[in-house]
């Protein structure tokens, strides 16, 4: 059986719940679709409001052949198969999921078929265009803001549930308490009727009474979602980041996949990666830090769904890499000697003296220029006279850090003795 949400979707404007504004009597999309003319568009609003479901109805309406593509799992290849038959046929609609996540060779292969009326297409995003979108695709297209869902819309969404599915219509249900259903929901119309599908199906008392408190135990057992603004979505990166850090790479790739799955930006992973690279590993991999750059910069360009083998490339790397936080804690203890000390002279030695007047103070003076000295090093100080001798980095424990330690020992002897 289809999940709830989809058995509801609606298939005319007068269906829809919500987003008056755009599809209420004389609005403008109203009618534009009831004109048979709709221009080239971008629906912008949070998950659940009604995007995909506007679109359906589009294709349902307009006599036009009419495709669909989610740009998580489509790429330029798929848009120039589309535009090419749109081509032979004359003209079409292509309805493009979460267009956001189109790169800018695969939101460019687009353009010329928008300018030439070969297709009509029709974008959904929760991320603001502005942003996210080509600015020759957006100035061709017309933006529609779509509104969250308030309690109210929400509350006809359950009662329009029970009244017209057949299978929630052959129980007895009584709506006691709705708050935990709207805050676990978040507004979103899919979420919420799939969430009030799963506790009338998991109550098995006669007649169903639904509380807070049974909608909380049962999302708490049962209901995994991940919501980039909610607590599912710091439980992932959590749970992300731990697993890299603690060398599992199984672990890691599989909360990677629980990301990409749930829509998570690939900006946002990428820049976990390049954090921990430095953060958990640091000097005890350098090149960890550079594949994490290139992760980054990688990704920007090529955007999902390619980007996922980049991400994952990355992340089993950094999982698979000797690990320190020595650099890390480095930074952390100096700036707490700087919070603690102010700001302390730079000893005169190792001043700058661009002018004549601060040479003739002493700026510079007695400076040993290391690569004038045996091994290309002076046993000089150059931390401030309060702080002399402070030890702020201490190398990891791992063969590639316990080469450096045996390199500054030899450097400094005593003073740097670790």
């Amino acid at each position: 059986m289809e999940p709830l949400a989809e058995r509801l979707r609606p298939e005319t404007l007068d269906e829809l719940v919500g987003q008056e504004h755009l599809t209420g009597k004389d609005s403008i999309l109203r009618t534009a679709i009831q004109q048979g003319k709709i221009p080239s568009m971008i629906l912008w609003g949070p998950p659940g409001v009604g995007k995909t479901t506007i679109a359906n109805i589009i294709a349902h309406t307009l006599e036009v052949p009419f495709y669909t593509l989610s740009a998580i799992s489509a790429g330029v290849k798929e848009v120039r198969e589309v535009i090419e038959v749109a081509r032979k046929q004359g003209h079409a609609v292509l309805f493009i999921d979460e267009i956001h996540r189109f790169n800018k060779s695969q939101q460019d292969a687009l353009l010329g078929a928008v300018e030439k009326g070969i297709i009509t297409l029709i974008g959904a995003t929760t991320e603001n265009p502005s942003f996210e979108v080509n600015a020759a695709l957006l100035s061709r297209s017309q933006v529609y803001v779509l509104k969250p869902l308030g309690e109210k819309e929400l509350l006809q969404l359950l009662h329009q549930a029970m009244e017209k599915d057949e299978w929630l219509g052959s129980k007895k249900i009584e709506l006691k308490e709705t708050t935990a259903l709207f805050n676990i929901s978040g507004g979103d119309a899919r979420k919420l009727l799939n969430l009030f599908e799963l506790v009338a199906n998991t109550l098995k008392e006669y007649p169903i009474v639904v509380t807070d408190q049974k909608v909380m135990d049962i999302a708490q057992q049962r209901v995994a979602i991940y919501d980039k603004s909610g607590e599912q979505h710091y439980d992932i990166i959590s749970a992300f980041i731990k697993s890299v850090r603690g060398s599992d790479p199984n672990a890691a790739v599989y909360y990677l996949a629980r990301m990409i799955e749930g829509g998570e930006d690939v900006k946002f992973i990428a820049r976990r990666l390049v954090i921990l690279a430095s953060e958990d590993i640091g000097n005890a991999n350098p090149n960890a830090l550079l594949l994490a750059t290139s992760c980054f910069q990688a990704v920007t360009m090529i955007g999902y769904p390619e980007a996922r083998i980049i991400l994952s490339q990355c992340t089993t790397y950094l999982a698979s890499s000797p690990k320190s936080n020595a650099s890390y804690m480095a930074i952390n203890n100096a700036m707490s000697v700087v919070a603690k000390t102010g700001d302390l002279s730079v000893p005169m030695h190792i001043r700058n003296a661009p002018t004549k007047m601060m040479k003739e103070m002493g700026y510079h003076k007695g400076y040993e220029y290391a690569h004038d000295h045996e091994n290309n090093f002076s046993p000089q100080e150059y931390l401030p006279d309060e702080i002399r001798g402070a030890k702020l980095y201490d190398p990891g424990r791992n063969p590639r850090e316990d080469d450096l330690r045996k390199y500054l020992k030899a450097l400094w002897k005593e003073k740097y003795n670790y």
